[in-house]
């Protein structure tokens, strides 16, 4: 009696759930640092934002010094820049006056006085936790400001300075 023994190709299944569970394990580790670096690319997005919106309301108050600094993100946008005015400077980008950019929203506040001798720029995630930790804001100083843990209202001197070490 002989036995014959077929020679077999491919892959079993044994060794198919050992690839696949290789890759959900590498893929559990990857994941979270993923998320983490997504999160630290927006918040250093919305602090250059944050710093963009300081240059241009310095700009747009030396421009229109009659009307001061710009009330609201449309002001320091605009489309139709031919020419510029100051209802719509062309002094940021357009996704930035429209008020949310990499998963951070922007808003004008505490604008005060004729002329706006004011302003508070400040920078909330939009989803927190998922598209950012911390809340940023800055205002005539210039200075960017940080809360990593609330919402912020008014942006002041109680407000922390950003350390950039």
């Amino acid at each position: 009696m002989v036995i014959q023994m077929r020679k077999q190709t491919g892959f079993s299944l044994i060794e198919l759930l050992i690839v696949v569970a290789i890759i959900l394990i590498i893929a559990a580790i990857a994941i979270p640092n993923l998320l983490r670096a997504r999160i630290a690319a927006n918040e250093s997005s919305a602090v250059s934002s944050v710093r963009t919106v300081n240059t241009a309301q310095i700009t747009y108050s030396s421009t229109y010094s009659t009307v001061g600094y710009a009330a609201t993100m449309g002001a320091l946008g605009g489309s139709s820049c031919a020419p510029p005015s100051s209802s719509g400077a062309c002094l940021i980008d357009t996704q930035l006056a429209g008020g949310s950019k990499s998963g951070y929203s922007f808003r004008m506040a505490n604008t005060s006085g004729t002329p706006v001798s004011a302003y508070n720029v400040i920078a909330s995630p939009l989803q927190p936790n998922q598209t950012g930790v911390r809340y940023f804001c800055s205002f005539a100083d210039a200075v960017v400001r940080v809360n990593p843990t609330a919402s912020i209202s008014t942006c002041d001197y109680s407000q922390s300075p950003l350390n950039n070490n």
